[in-house]
């Protein structure tokens, strides 16, 4: 069986559809990954999640390394055994949550030292520590080790940054390469920095492509800078990365925002947002986002979505859900998430066929009027 390969079938202007295919199993690109951050993709069982359509989950090195610890992970046989999941997983570096949840953190050229945000005991965590933590998980795609900064900072602070990312990369590399078994079965994905800046993120991108990566992440980016930024940036990154290797966004995002990166080559998204939303009541569908919390559901027997094909629409009303929701039952966060992350895995699977049937533009287009009009 293959380690790692990642075949284009079909492109439609920059948008394109293919597969990457793993031992553990095919991803069908573009593909979004429900995220899993502790083991768990929250209020949803992992046999359900694969019923959505999910080829693959994403798994949280920063949150597993302090419960229940690597080690203890490996010991259990590793993240896929532990939480039941037999398709593939990837996982993120740590880099990101030691940035954004941990209040005293030191950043060197060595690594990162962080007070843990549940606990406040004292971690350190390095590129090879980080390659460490993602072998003894077990994961299948791992994410290289870097800093993501904060989107308004200076440029030059934006630079340094940059340049110490790819000086980890480099290291994150060398620690996967030296991971034995782990290595032979599982790929290595390096993360593209650079802020907003096109020179910043050519640069960024040379030194990945000099270093030699499986597929390459656009990082630094749903950040707070908003979709226009987001999109500009997007013009740009994904083509300077390689064309024969996967193109992964990290940490978005809304339904508009994969239809509008899908657009501009990129293959594979990651976010909290259906989970999240899907507990907090709301719930995403063709005509836009629904607050289900909202009294004009209160006696609305039809379907949260008409055309959704997930066992929340075939069965239950929105007169339900928004009572389950009123009520503080555990139940409307279940059935929720479980719609989001169907409507998810159908709008991925729609713009794949329309990638390949060479009516992507029109899709999007359509789309939008229709998913933005209530706007």
């Amino acid at each position: 069986m293959t380690r790692f390969s990642f075949k284009v079938h079909a492109t439609d202007g920059r948008a394109r559809t293919g597969a990457i295919t793993m031992k553990r199993g095919t991803i069908r690109t573009p593909a979004f990954m429900p995220v899993g951050t502790a083991g768990t993709v929250k209020a949803i069982k992992v046999e359900d999640v694969a019923a959505t359509g999910a080829d693959i989950i994403l798994g949280n090195t920063y949150h597993l390394m302090l419960r229940p610890g690597a080690e203890r992970m490996a010991r259990l046989g590793g993240l896929h055994n532990f939480m039941r999941w037999d398709k593939p997983i990837l996982t993120d570096s740590g880099g990101y949550q030691v940035m954004s949840l941990s209040d005293l953190r030191k950043i060197t050229e060595e690594g990162v030292t962080f007070a843990s945000h549940i606990d406040g005991s004292r971690h350190n965590l390095t590129p090879e520590r980080s390659m460490e933590i993602q072998r003894l998980l077990g994961s299948d795609i791992v994410m290289a080790f870097d800093e993501c900064p904060k989107i308004d900072q200076p440029r030059d602070v934006i630079a340094r940054s940059m340049e110490m990312s790819m000086r980890w990369a480099k290291r994150s590399r060398d620690g996967f390469d030296a991971g034995g078994q782990h290595a032979e079965d599982a790929a290595l994905f390096g993360i593209q920095q650079g802020g907003l800046d096109e020179a910043l993120r050519g640069e960024s991108a040379g030194k990945l492509r000099d270093i030699g990566f499986d597929g390459y992440a656009i990082g630094g980016l749903a950040v707070g800078e908003g979709q226009e930024a987001m999109f500009a940036t997007l013009d740009f990154a994904p083509g300077q990365l390689p064309e024969n290797a996967p193109r992964y966004l990290m940490g978005v995002g809304k339904p508009d925002d994969l239809v509008g990166a899908v657009e501009r080559g990129v293959d594979m998204f990651d976010c909290v947002l259906p989970t999240r939303s899907g507990r907090n009541g709301q719930g995403f569908t063709w005509d836009g986002p629904v607050n289900l919390r909202n009294a004009r559901h209160a006696e609305d027997m039809g379907p949260l979505d008409a055309e959704c094909t997930c066992p929340t629409c075939a069965k239950y009303s929105r007169a339900y859900l928004h009572h389950l929701h009123k009520a503080g039952e555990m139940l409307g966060a279940m059935l929720l998430t479980e719609h989001n992350l169907a409507f998810y895995q159908q709008l991925m699977a729609a713009m794949r066929a329309a990638i390949a049937e060479g009516r992507f533009a029109a899709f999007a287009a359509g789309f939008r009027a229709r998913y933005l009009a209530k706007r």
